[in-house]
Order: structure tokens, then sequence, then C-alpha cells
């Protein structure tokens, strides 16, 4: 009986080894053919295309990547460093621009899908010399105090009016069949997609209001 339990277990072990030796060159093999597959693969070169838009007035063409956003167009190539980076996700507002009379957030659309667009930036609104009225209602309510997402909440401020002004609703417009009322709930709900860190949402408010006209 020993006898026989001493053969099987020694059979057991045998099998084992073998497997393990059977498996080992396997793995090993594979390691050089994974090193030459990913050492043959070659990097891709960037793809360009020239796109052709009107930037606060002024037409550029431009040859740029196929990844580029409109916002690096504007920052990098065009040094139009008004228009902020913020999140770079679409989530803060800082890099928000007028594209044909709609405001958007320009690190989420790419230069390529602006052919024959006209954009306008912070620095297309106004001049230190010649500020547009938003512009100077900002600094009158202190609508600001790092002044990094100003650009931005001006830009988005500009089109808020405008959009009014064109009868779009917004989440909280009730009446669905006339023009939304320009009230502080319209303005915040309208304004939201604009984050300020330093918190002058209500100084923000104000200098909307005054440049809407409403009696305060």
């Amino acid at each position: 009986m020993d006898d026989i339990d001493t053969t099987r277990r020694d059979l057991l072990i045998a099998g084992a080894l073998t497997a393990t030796a059977a498996a080992v060159p396997t793995v090993a093999g594979a390691q050089p053919a994974a090193a030459t597959a990913t050492g043959s693969a070659q990097p891709q070169t960037p793809v360009s295309s020239k796109v052709t838009l009107k930037v606060n007035g002024q037409q550029h063409s431009v040859a740029v990547d196929t990844r580029t956003t409109l916002l690096d167009l504007l920052r990098e190539q065009l040094h139009l460093t008004g228009t902020k980076k913020g999140c770079d996700q679409g989530q803060c507002g800082a890099c928000t621009v007028i594209a044909d009379g709609r405001r958007i957030n320009s690190c989420l659309s790419l230069a390529v899908m602006h052919e024959n667009a006209e954009i306008t930036t912070i620095e297309g609104l106004g001049t230190p010399e010649k500020m547009h009225p938003m512009q100077a209602a900002f600094v009158k309510h202190d609508g600001y105090q790092c002044g990094y997402c100003t650009p931005g909440q001006i830009c988005s401020a500009v089109s808020v009016l405008d959009e009014i002004r064109k009868g779009i609703p917004s989440h909280v417009t009730a009446d669905l069949t006339k023009r939304p009322p320009l009230t502080e709930l319209e303005i915040r709900e309208r304004m939201s997609g604009n984050i300020c860190r330093c918190g002058a949402y209500s100084n923000i408010v104000d200098a909307i209001v005054e440049v809407s006209g409403r009696p305060a």
C-alpha cells in the first residue's frame, strides 16, 4: 500500500513539473514577440489642416493639428491670451468665447470645426480705452476679484442678454410661449456654467442687470 501511495505521489509531482516546464518557454517566448510588435509600431505623424476664420473682425488662415482646440488656437497661435484655460474640460467657463453669435466653451471645440466662423473673444468686445458696456459694468460693480474667470464671465453675460432678447428659454423659464423675463433667477441660471472661485456672483448679477437696462 505504501508503495502504491509513493508511486502516486511521484506521478503527481512529475506531472506538475512537466506542466510548469511546458508553460515557461511559452511565456518567455511571448515577451520578445510583444517587444518586437511594440518596437515595430511607428509614431503616427500629426495630421494638419488649414482653417480660415474671422477673429475679432480680423481674417486668419492658420495651419493647425486637427486635434487642436479652438482655445489653444486662440491662445497659442493667435496669441489672444484673454481667453483663459481653466479646467480644460468644459466645467468652469473660463474659456467662453462667442462663435457665430453663440457662446461656447472653446476648450471643447476643435479649431477645424470653425471654418469661416466669426469668433469674438474678450479682446474683441472692448479695450481699456473703449470698454464694452458689460466690461464697464463689471468694473463698476466689482464683478471680479482675482479676475481669472472674468473674460469668460463677460462673454457669457453679453450672450445671456442676447439670448433673452431672442426669446431663448432656459431651465427656469416658466412659460415657453413668451419671451423669458429678465429676472435674477434667469440670469443666475444662464450664468451657472461660469464658475467664480472668488464668489463674486452677486456683483456679476448686478453688472448684468445694469447693462440690461432693467431697474435694479
